[in-house]
């Protein structure tokens, strides 16, 4: 399922691009350099929002925001969507 897309970049972002792919480097093309970084910056989206969610899990937690666990977790999440 490959997709392409043109982008317009400044002279600084394209010599970024260059000087990490070719020769010497990790990647072998433009491509490939650019679907990594966003790759990682999709993980670190990810990552922050697990985060912020077990945070917010501990401070319901603190604040008393808790319920008594029933010995399944499937169905308790499921009541607490209703």
């Amino acid at each position: 399922m490959a997709n392409s897309l043109n982008l317009s970049l400044t002279d600084e972002l394209r010599a970024f691009i260059d000087a990490n792919c070719g020769d010497g480097t990790l990647y072998a093309t433009p491509s490939e350099f650019v679907r990594d970084v966003l790759r990682q910056r999709k993980a670190q989206i990810e990552a922050q929002r697990a985060r912020d969610s077990i945070i917010e899990g501990y401070e319901d937690a603190i604040a008393g925001r808790t319920v008594k666990f029933q010995g399944d977790v499937r169905a308790m999440l499921k009541k607490a969507e209703q």
